[in-house]
């Protein structure tokens, strides 16, 4: 069963299209955090950022990095917000590996936040945490 992000990329939903070349798809996110917010998907079918090539993903945030010069240029935007999520504890709610570009035009506007909270890390070696890490790198 296909994704609806591998309809919309075959023609069978209909998108608004920011960016189209062989490989890469960009549309306006139908969910506008921002004015702007668009999300960038290899046209070939992928899970998630953990799972597609690297030369693929390469070629995602290299539209990504120019959708965001685009939105500071033109839209006027003073920031963007480049992110993917994996698996649905990190909120992925599309199996189909893309990137939301979402400009920033003041801090703490439109239906996005993001802010990260540190944690008491005395009771964690991070050491340890860094080698098992390195261990797992392939």
């Amino acid at each position: 069963m296909k994704d609806i992000f591998c309809k919309i990329i075959d023609g069978e939903i209909p998108s608004t299209k920011v960016y189209e070349d062989d490989d890469v798809l960009a549309i306006l996110d139908i969910s506008q955090a921002t004015k702007g917010h668009t999300l960038v998907m290899p046209k070939k079918h992928y899970q998630d950022f953990l799972s597609t090539p690297a030369e693929t993903m390469h070629k995602v945030y290299d539209v990504a990095q120019r959708i965001g010069q685009a939105m500071v240029g033109v839209l006027g935007a003073k920031g963007v917000n480049v992110l993917t999520n994996v698996g649905e504890a990190a909120g992925q709610s599309v199996p189909h590996f893309h990137v939301h570009v979402i400009p920033r035009y003041t801090r703490g506007e439109g239906g996005f936040q993001i802010s990260m909270k540190a944690q008491d890390t005395s009771s964690i070696d991070l050491p340890r945490l860094a080698l098992t890490i390195k261990e797992g790198i392939k």
